[in-house]
């Protein structure tokens, strides 16, 4: 299993963090290890003071793929969640200062949240999907999967031009403007349209 991660696919997160709207999808990867176990805590890492939440709507591959034609990225793929994408920010910055990899501020143990998954047909349209992250009892993110610069299908095909999809591998698709940080006891939820699909709570 890898997770791949999209970066910078909705246009108001891009202009809350400055950067420059990309061209083409922006690629990272988590390892496995990076993954919260189930009704595990979120431990904030000692080399962080400013860890950010990120949620983001998921899929998960279900067989091997390789160079997929968009029109075909569909049959890749019968589930969808959402999750969060924990990012060391402070960590991040100072690697992106210099030009270095995002994997230590992005693959941490822990930084990757994967939600309970749903069938991909339970939705009419999948590039219009709600979804949103609830801080403390507070809507912090919410966001449509219709302003991705990048829509699922388009993000398979890509992605599967560069690196061997596989089953059981699972994208997470870019987050919406909102981000920020968490302090030790906040408890963070995560719904798609009106399904609750994770809880987390912070250490």
């Amino acid at each position: 299993m890898k997770i791949i991660c999209i970066g910078r696919n909705y246009a108001a997160h891009i202009a809350e963090l400055n950067n420059e709207r990309p061209l083409e999808p922006v690629i990272f990867i988590k390892p496995d290890s990076a993954v919260l176990p189930k009704e595990q805590d979120f431990y904030i890492p000692e080399f962080s003071n400013d860890i950010h939440y990120e949620v983001e709507v998921l899929v998960k591959i279900k067989r091997v793929g390789k160079h997929i034609k968009e029109e075909f990225a569909g049959t890749y793929y019968d589930e969808v969640g959402i999750g969060i994408d924990f990012t060391a920010r402070d960590l991040q910055s100072k690697l992106k200062e210099k030009g270095l990899p995002w994997e230590k501020a992005k693959g941490f143990d822990g930084a990757a949240v994967i939600g309970e998954w749903l069938p991909k047909t339970k939705f009419k349209d999948l590039n219009d999907l709600n979804f949103k992250l609830i801080k403390n009892d507070k809507v912090v993110q919410s966001g449509n999967t219709g302003l991705m610069l990048w829509k699922i299908d388009e993000i398979i095909a890509y992605v599967s031009t560069f690196f061997m999809l596989k089953k059981g591998d699972v994208i997470f698709t870019g987050t919406p403007a909102g981000v920020g940080k968490v302090e030790p006891n906040d408890y963070l939820r995560g719904g798609l349209e009106n399904t609750e699909l994770f809880t987390v709570k912070i250490k």
